[in-house]
């Protein structure tokens, strides 16, 4: 069965780094757009960040806000989608979903059950 699990979420201070893990089961990750998505407290859930597939050359999409500070990669042979987060802050508190993703729309299909950031200190 298609199962994506994420990983690597806890409790960081402001200005800290997470890398967020991605791993897929039961499909090959590079054959899809994998997009990050996350859902703050009474917010509704955004688009963070999103890889296109090989096919699409693995063009790489950031929401404004985390531009230069968050960075999307896969690891083919670990079947893994990466999100380094470097320089935190308490806004990007959320809980943190990947899924595959069509990345010029940001049409997510299959989502992974999530992973808590916390930033506070």
């Amino acid at each position: 069965q298609v199962e994506l699990v994420e990983s690597g979420g806890g409790l960081v201070k402001p200005g800290g780094s997470l890398r967020l893990s991605c791993a897929g089961s039961g499909l090959t990750l590079s054959s899809y757009g994998i997009g990050w998505f996350r859902q703050a407290p009474g917010e509704e859930r955004e688009g963070v960040s999103c890889i296109s597939s090989r096919a699409r050359d693995g063009t790489t999409y950031y929401k404004d806000s985390v531009k230069g500070r968050f960075t999307i990669s896969r690891d083919n042979a670990k079947n893994t989608v990466y999100l380094e987060m470097n320089n935190l802050e308490p806004e990007d508190t959320a809980v943190y979903y990947c899924a595959t993703t069509d990345c010029r729309s940001w049409t997510a299909t299959y989502w992974g059950p999530g992973t808590r950031v916390t930033v506070s200190s």
